[in-house]
């Protein structure tokens, strides 16, 4: 019986390989490399759909290699999310995000996005109900994330922007699509900076945050690359800096550090990835979060605010 529902889980919530996939350009190591990523997540989000009992889900997304072991954990947070939807008196996401998924929570509230994004679910009434005001923000990043990457052609392409979106919820929607960007254009340089100065002046900044988080987490290029990149963000580099800062913080959370994002700070902050992430550290210390102002947009302006300081001492 358990056999036949995973099953029928798969059958109607599952994603293929081709559709997983269907971004890639070819055979090379970089492309390779992408895939990889996506299909670690979702391997996370399938084995939901085999058995969302944490002791048993847990063992298996932590089979995962470490290097890629945040991907399964938000694949799983996209499935827990899903059934949640669907069931909505079960609260597995919760105890998730309060037990095995809490060092890796900043990929868990993307994955939470990307599920609602799937479902067609209106993201900003769950955004209200989660407890991390600051963090919560990344459930609109992994929305953004998902409209990119899964409907391209719609959102990259033709630019729409979801009508149904608050402002705020708008701007942390785009540092999703910049994210998507860094997969689609198959992490080249050149391409990605062509497709975000086709978007209009207002969204630039917030596709650049976006694809600092990517560069960063996700890696993939070499120094050369990374030095491209912070060429082509001109004015905006300040934007790619928040991304790589936050990721630093998140992988050292999680406890999983790559030789990418190593790079990516070396050659954007000129830090170590510790000393990256204790930037994002200091920014996130007494961050109102009764205030207008989202406590996520603070927590940004302050470290804009510290890569502008150093800028000037270097």
């Amino acid at each position: 019986m358990a056999l036949s529902l995973s099953k029928l889980r798969r059958a109607i919530l599952g994603v293929s390989h081709k559709e997983a996939t269907g971004f890639s350009e070819g055979n090379t190591e970089i492309w390779k490399h992408l895939e990889t990523a996506v299909l670690a997540a979702i391997e996370g989000y399938h084995a939901t759909l085999d058995g969302n009992r944490l002791e048993s889900l847990v063992p298996r997304l932590d089979t995962v290699p470490l290097e890629l072991r945040g991907y399964a954990y938000e694949g799983a947070a996209m499935g827990l999310t899903g059934l949640d939807c669907l069931l909505p008196w079960k609260r597995r996401l919760e105890e998730y995000m309060a037990g095995p998924g809490a060092p890796h929570i900043y990929m868990v509230h993307i994955g939470a996005g990307e599920a609602l994004a799937r479902l067609r679910r209106k993201p900003e009434p769950f955004i209200a109900r989660l407890k991390d005001r600051m963090l919560c923000w990344l459930v609109m990043d992994g929305y953004g994330f998902h409209e990119g990457f899964f409907a391209r052609r719609r959102y990259i392409d033709e630019q729409v922007v979801p009508t149904s979106l608050s402002t705020y919820a708008r701007r942390i929607f785009d540092q999703g699509l910049g994210r998507s960007l860094w997969f689609t254009c198959g992490a080249n340089v050149e391409r990605i900076a062509m497709t975000i100065t086709s978007f209009p002046v207002a969204r630039q900044a917030d596709l650049w945050v976006g694809i600092g988080v990517a560069c960063t987490y996700v890696g993939g290029v070499d120094r050369a690359a990374v030095e491209a990149l912070c060429n082509a963000a001109g004015p905006y580099l300040p934007y790619l800096a928040v991304g790589t800062a936050f990721v630093a913080k998140g992988r050292q959370r999680a406890r999983n550090p790559v030789a990418h994002t190593a790079l990516a700070c070396e050659v954007v902050w000129g830090l170590s990835a510790d000393d990256a992430a204790q930037i994002t550290t200091k920014a996130m210390q007494n961050i109102p979060v009764d205030t207008a102002e989202p406590a996520f947009e603070i927590l940004q302006q302050r470290i804009r605010e510290q890569f502008a300081e150093r800028r000037v001492h270097v």
